[in-house]
């Protein structure tokens, strides 16, 4: 019986679902923790269990990731539960940009993957560059007023939420008196957060598929030759890619072509902002802000690392 040729079309099959099924069950995670949190977390609990001095809350926020790890395409539905039940938004959007970094098992993964003499200096710099990053990024968000942030339909329910008025949890609030009631809302909760996060994902993973199998790989490795090229070359790839942040250090570290700078870009930009990662943010943010903050934390990153070819790097 011969052997069918390989396809492009049968290429692509395979990058999306391999993809989708690396991301999905942390999806599915992700809104699991959302429906607990909507159903048994009181609102407001996170803004009282933060410092009250809010610079200083957002610093706590940035090394929540290491308490609570979670990648990035868990952190998102979880941090959409958690704004409606009251976290300040700065404090949310700086945990959802460090978490997927700030974590023992990103840690752990990027130590491995860099075995040898700068597997140390890889690990404490991509951590220590990302937290720094999302504290100030977190600063710069608590000057903006949240409804030039959030999604109308986010704000709706945060000012719904204390009373339980809104039409779709009216069913809900009868619920509330019992255990296996609130179980029964977390459930709820979970699927229709699963059905609206997963749209956005399933889009961000189409794209990301088609640049696998579309473009010829080689052609990324001439980029290399200079920081001044090969760094943003490295971000615009770890957008595209989309890998997670458990993961994406075992690929950085094959790119022999490129320095240590662009790699460490790599490993920041990517688990911040990609291309799914962009499409889940719309569920919960404006479109205009999530352009502002993938455009503003490319910039940041690409300045650091621009300037790290003046720091040895061990092993380099």
């Amino acid at each position: 019986m011969p052997v069918n040729e390989p396809s492009q079309i049968g290429d692509f099959l395979f990058a999306f679902l391999g993809i989708l099924f690396e991301g999905a069950p942390y999806i599915l995670l992700g809104t699991i923790i959302s429906g607990f949190i909507d159903a048994y977390l009181p609102s407001n609990i996170m803004d009282r269990f933060l410092p009250k001095n809010r610079y200083f809350a957002i610093i706590i926020s940035g090394l929540l990731g290491a308490i609570f790890p979670v990648c990035e395409c868990a952190i998102v539905p979880v941090i959409r539960r958690l704004v409606q039940k009251g976290l300040p938004v700065s404090c949310a959007i700086t945990y959802m940009l460090s978490a997927p970094i700030v974590n023992p098992i990103v840690a752990i993964s990027t130590y491995s993957a860099f075995a040898g003499d700068d597997a140390l200096f890889m690990t404490l710099s991509r951590i220590g560059v990302a937290y720094c990053v999302t504290v100030f990024f977190g600063f710069v968000i608590h000057q903006f007023s949240v409804r030039s942030i959030l999604r109308n339909k986010i704000l709706e329910k945060i000012e719904k939420s204390p009373s339980l008025s809104s039409q779709n949890h009216s069913q809900e609030a009868k619920l509330t008196s019992s255990t296996p009631d609130k179980l029964l809302i977390a459930l709820r909760s979970s699927s229709r957060d699963f059905l609206d996060v997963g749209m956005y994902f399933i889009i961000g993973v189409m794209i990301t598929a088609l640049y696998r199998t579309q473009i010829d790989q080689s052609i990324v490795d001439q980029f290399g030759e200079s920081d001044w090229v090969g760094i943003p070359t490295m971000m615009i790839l770890s957008f595209v890619l989309s890998l997670c942040s458990t993961s994406d250090a075992f690929i950085a570290s094959q790119m022999l072509s490129f320095s240590a700078s662009a790699k460490l870009a790599f490993l920041t930009y990517g688990p911040m902002m990609d291309v799914k990662l962009v499409f889940m943010y719309g569920s919960i943010f404006k479109p205009k802000f999530v352009i502002m903050m993938a455009v503003s934390l490319f910039i940041a990153i690409a300045i650091i690392f621009g300037q790290w070819g003046n720091i040895p790097v061990p092993g380099t």
